[in-house]
């Protein structure tokens, strides 16, 4: 079984440099805008964790396949009896499709799902000795795994920022602060790569997160409750005056 590797990371804002003319440019006024939002998310929610429930990168990795077009917390009602079943690689390699499926039928999609868990826990067992290897491109190939899931475990478990984890949270209030005008996931990740510094990456996520599910709700945003209201564009959302 893994340990959880610790990582202390060591914030280091980006500097702001006025142009030669010695007026602000618009990318000067992003840096600035960037730097305020991530102080302000950090003073927020100053310790943020992954809401998956999971004791090891193994555990980390399932739930995070079973959380797609899901929430976390249906989630976490599931992942005790799946592990408690199939506490190893190994062990969830020699499952069953159909008693897998009856596992994870709540979830949704749950064919496909088993299928996944099957498939990547065999994948663990036959090229990496049921270990969860800790590289972006051997992670992607499992199945089950692509860029989202691959971010989540290698920076949540390993602390290894290799992208910016774009759920639903991360894609919609990025889009409302202005940091974006993507709509595809890795589009969205790519630009927020460039604007925040590397050691910002993973927490920039989960702390976003934490905001999309206490105040920027999606069918009824608290803007009024929002710390981050002087920094945001708003864009699609009604006048602060019609917000109850």
């Amino acid at each position: 079984m893994q340990k959880r590797k610790s990582s202390k990371r060591v914030v280091v804002e980006p500097k702001t440099k006025p142009s030669q003319s010695g007026i602000v440019s618009l990318q000067d006024d992003q840096k600035k805008q960037v730097r305020n939002i991530l102080r302000i998310l950090k003073k927020k929610y100053p310790v943020v964790e992954c809401a998956l429930l999971h004791k090891n990168a193994y555990e980390l990795l399932a739930a995070t396949i079973l959380s797609a077009q899901c929430t976390d917390a249906r989630v976490n009602k599931v992942t005790p009896g799946l592990f408690e079943r199939y506490p190893t690689p190994e062990d969830l390699a020699l499952g069953k499709q159909l008693e897998i499926e009856k596992i994870v039928h709540s979830l949704g999609f749950f064919r496909a799902k088993a299928a996944s868990l099957i498939g990547m826990a065999n994948g663990l067992v036959d090229s990496h000795d049921g270990e969860v290897p800790e590289s972006l491109e051997e992670l992607i190939v499992l199945p089950g795994v692509g860029r989202k899931t691959a971010n989540v475990v290698l920076g949540t478990w390993f602390g290894i920022a290799t992208g910016v984890v774009v759920d639903t949270h991360v894609r919609r209030i990025s889009r409302l602060l202005g940091l974006t005008v993507k709509n595809q996931p890795e589009k969205i990740e790519q630009d927020l790569m460039e604007i925040l510094p590397r050691n910002q990456w993973i927490n920039y996520s989960h702390r976003l997160i934490f905001l999309g599910r206490e105040i920027c709700i999606a069918r009824r945003p608290r803007c009024n409750q929002c710390p981050l209201l002087k920094y945001c564009f708003r864009s699609g959302l009604p006048g602060l005056d019609k917000i109850r």
